[in-house]
């Protein structure tokens, strides 16, 4: 077997070999490989040992120059010795691993007689019980733990020395991905289309949210960026378009964001998008959710309040029972979106927080008038950082993304100029506006080329495109994936109850509309494709 480790020493004999290694170490370090008759005397006087043992303990520290050669070694067994024979000891050991550490959690019983059996398979005489237990003692407790799923012997086998806290709000804000407890609809169709993924950022301070993210995409670079612009900017406009009145004062840059290890919080784009703005990013090491601790519990708060919606998952199969939450979902994202929103700004941030004893609302507003507003000093060149991006060619036309056109005026001098494609930078969220690289270097903001068409995200814009595909459309113009979309939009009314409607075969009355902003198609043969002007 194996010598000891450090820290099996008694503690007696390691501080002994520790003087005995200064003693050494200068002699060693003031002579060649000869040691005087001089420096043996004076070694044998200050460490009390007789000359022989001086030359003992000089040649085993001039081959190894460690402690641990110098350490006395008491009689009878070293510590860690095993009296066992390595057959049996390895079957012990393959025995512990793959019958006890297992999620069914095995008794050790059970354990022993496992391990009787593979001794009898290999004509061996099977070890004593106490044995087996001696071995068991030395199994890590929270690997243990963890292997068979024994979670409260985990948590109290971690040590946490300390817990997270911030001074002063926005100098610590944590950000972290959950896929939500429910299935969400299309808002064309109303069939059920999955489970979308929140991004969910937080000031450690306040315990304010600072932003969100709602995304039928997996959690990825782009959520995480969406969702740090959503907490650095103002949220007035974002509130008003979905009409809710209640405010949510949190904005501007945080010192420090907490995340986790996955890859899309590492990646290359969003690190120096932080470091550019001073933000400085603290990567949680892997295997230890506490230190996400404040966020996770802020995302189970979220998800309990989507197990009271339609089509809940309930977070586990035993709580959902025989409900169906495919077949009873009704919410749209958007709709589930503002539901998170009006959720946040009324009843957690208005609700006593159990470790401020006050609302997050209240604690922000106490302290927001003494800590000045970071913002970036370049807006634009901020927002951009963080967006995704595509590459295109500037046409006479202007740029078409997504069977989107944009224009802006600044590109006028640039048409013609090269052929060198251009970085497009653009907002699932907002496609009604993108920012072009010019070959100088500098970002344009370009718009709709027709700017009587209304705002409407890329979800939006692919979906209208796949449905007027399916309608045999050979043409797609921008005029029309924002009609199609506009007109989805038009057939949320009452979730739930068009949701049923829909379901049961019935026909949705369909409200009238309006066509004055974006004109009629009445008397148009639609049979016959019609070029669109501003695309020919």
């Amino acid at each position: 077997m194996s010598d000891p480790l450090p820290e099996e020493i008694d503690d007696a004999l390691w501080q002994e070999a520790c003087r005995r290694a200064d003693a050494i170490r200068k002699v060693v370090k003031s002579s060649d490989d000869q040691t005087s008759a001089a420096e043996i005397a004076d070694l044998s006087k200050e460490l009390d040992l007789s000359r022989a043992s001086v030359f003992r303990l000089l040649k085993l520290f001039r081959e190894s120059g460690t402690v641990m050669s110098l350490v006395d070694r008491k009689p009878g067994r070293r510590t860690g010795h095993r009296a066992l024979d390595a057959a049996r000891e390895k079957i012990i050991i393959a025995a512990i691993k793959t019958y006890y550490l297992q999620p069914t959690r095995p008794s050790v019983a059970q354990l022993v007689r496992d391990i009787e059996t593979d001794c009898r398979v290999a004509g061996l005489k099977p070890p004593h019980r106490r044995t087996i237990e001696a071995r068991l003692q030395d199994v890590d407790l929270r690997l243990r733990a963890k292997r068979r799923g024994e979670h409260k012997i985990e948590k109290a086998a971690t040590a946490v020395p300390g817990t997270l806290t911030a001074s002063r709000p926005l100098e610590i804000v944590q950000i972290d991905h959950t896929k939500a407890d429910i299935f969400v609809v299309d808002e064309e169709t109303r069939e059920t289309i999955g489970r979308p993924c929140l991004t969910l950022a937080m000031d450690v301070f306040t315990r304010m949210v600072t932003g969100f993210h709602l995304s039928m995409d997996p959690p990825s670079r782009l959520s995480t960026s969406l969702c740090l612009l959503h907490s650095v900017y103002d949220k007035t406009a974002w509130l008003k378009e979905r009409e809710i009145d209640e405010p949510w004062p949190v904005a501007g840059l945080p010192e420090r964001i907490h995340v986790d290890n996955g890859a899309d919080f590492r990646s290359r784009a969003f690190k120096r998008g932080c470091e550019n703005a001073g933000i400085a990013i603290d990567w949680r090491p892997p295997g230890t959710p506490r230190f996400g601790g404040h966020i996770e519990r802020l995302i189970g708060t979220q998800m309990g309040r989507l197990h009271l919606l339609p089509g809940t998952t309930f977070g586990n199969e035993q709580d959902r029972g025989e409900y169906d939450p495919q077949r009873h979902a009704a919410l749209s994202l958007r709709e589930l979106e503002r539901y998170i929103a009006l959720d946040i700004v009324g009843s957690y941030h208005q609700s006593i927080h159990s470790s401020l004893s006050r609302p997050p609302l209240a604690v922000w507003q106490d302290h927001e008038g003494a800590i000045p507003l970071r913002l970036p000093d370049d807006r634009l060149q901020f927002w951009v950082n963080f967006l995704p991006d595509q590459e295109r060619t500037l046409r006479p036309t202007g740029i078409h993304l997504f069977d989107l056109r944009y224009w802006s005026a600044a590109l006028s001098a640039d048409v013609g100029r090269s052929n060198r494609r251009l970085l497009v930078k653009y907002d699932p969220r907002d496609m009604s506006r993108v920012f072009v690289r010019r070959p100088s270097g500098n970002f344009v903001e370009a718009r709709y080329a027709d700017l009587t068409l209304a705002p409407i995200s890329l979800h939006e814009a692919l979906t209208a495109r796949r449905t007027l595909k399916e309608q045999g459309r050979r043409e797609i113009n921008t005029r029309a994936i924002v009609r199609t979309a506009l007109e989805q939009r038009k057939l949320v009314a009452e979730a739930v109850a068009k949701t049923n409607a829909a379901r049961r075969g019935k026909r949705v009355a369909r409200p009238a509309t309006d066509d004055r902003e974006l004109g009629t198609l009445r008397g148009i043969d639609s049979s016959k494709p019609v070029p669109f002007v501003e695309d020919e």
